[in-house]
């Protein structure tokens, strides 16, 4: 799906790379292929690593069935190549370079029913990649009552996420920093799409949640750090919860140390103070930032501690205490 061809060379559209590709090459994600001057997705049918049942905070969604378990999987290949990747051992390789198991969506949807998950989670690596397989999957899950997510980089075009808006329930969105210089030498790619990309889910009315991983001395500037809050509340609303993630040392970054805390503290400070209503800090253990709070009395709603729910007070997407609408997807 999405591509053009003419004499024999293959132009993908997917996702902003726009690449052209030659016959029997690939594109720069590693897994879609010229053959004959048709595209075709290397990585159909093929879960790297297996299926893996998740709580659904670990993704993470906080607003989002809080306490649900998630099946889990991805592929290999990722259309960046970015230098911190905690996955990079499937998402910088090629397709057979890694363990890889063949099943078809059909078989997804049966073991998400049988392990008894809520929802399914296309993560890992981008799913963007493999967007026939996921889409396949996803319209069979909703077929089945089963809650569809992602967890993408948003480095997608507009036309292709549209269509699988519709079989989409909640996405978060890895918005890895604000300024172009920092995406392309740490991610390989540019900022515009994936802000683009969160005000089409805006758009589309699907529940979206937003990591931004702070790296030390690389995207750790607070003046960035208001400008993106600032941005998300000026375009897509205070409501949707944004979370700092903690750095540690992996793939082509080892050098640089982990993230402070006080960074992390100081971000969410930062956050709170342009007026988002749901910031929460991860990837560290700590006191209450994992927490959801009524914005507006205060009151403890969702307790976390890492990926567990300890209690989950919002009943029918409202505060018990004072009836204030809480934003997200709840029972």
């Amino acid at each position: 799906m999405y591509y053009t061809s003419k004499k024999g060379v293959v132009q993908c559209t997917l996702c902003p790379r726009n690449c052209y590709v030659q016959p029997d090459k690939i594109g720069f994600c590693l897994v879609r292929k010229n053959i004959d001057g048709k595209l075709y997705s290397l990585v159909y049918g093929r879960v790297a690593g297996g299926l893996a049942v998740d709580p659904i905070e670990k993704k993470p969604l906080f607003h989002f069935l809080p306490g649900t378990s998630v099946l889990s999987f991805g592929t290999v290949g990722c259309n960046l190549h970015c230098k911190h990747c905690q996955n990079w051992t499937t998402s910088q390789v090629h397709a057979g370079q890694a363990f890889e198991k063949e099943i078809s969506p059909e078989e997804i949807v049966n073991t998400t029913i049988d392990r008894g998950c809520e929802s399914i989670a296309y993560t890992y690596n981008e799913p963007t990649i493999f967007y026939e397989f996921m889409l396949d999957t996803a319209k069979l899950a909703k077929k089945e009552g089963i809650k569809n997510t992602m967890v993408s980089n948003g480095f997608i075009n507009k036309s292709p996420l549209k269509k699988l808006c519709k079989y989409m329930d909640g996405v978060n969105v890895d918005l890895k920093g604000f300024n172009n210089l920092f995406y392309g030498k740490i991610t390989t790619a540019w900022l515009q799409p994936v802000l683009d990309t969160l005000k089409t889910l805006k758009k589309e009315k699907i529940w979206f949640e937003i990591t931004n991983l702070i790296i030390p001395s690389l995207n750790d500037n607070m003046d960035d750090i208001k400008k993106m809050c600032e941005w998300i509340k000026n375009n897509v609303g205070v409501d949707h919860p944004l979370h700092f993630s903690a750095f540690h040392p992996d793939f082509e970054l080892r050098n640089i140390p982990s993230t402070p805390v006080t960074s992390l503290l100081n971000a969410y400070e930062i956050a709170k103070g342009v007026g988002l209503n749901y910031v929460y800090i991860g990837n560290i253990i700590t006191r209450d930032y994992e927490n959801t709070y009524c914005p507006k009395c205060k009151l403890l709603l969702v307790e976390r501690v890492g990926f567990r729910v300890l209690q989950n007070n919002v009943k029918n997407n409202k505060c018990p205490s004072c009836n204030t609408k809480i934003a997200g997807v709840f029972r």
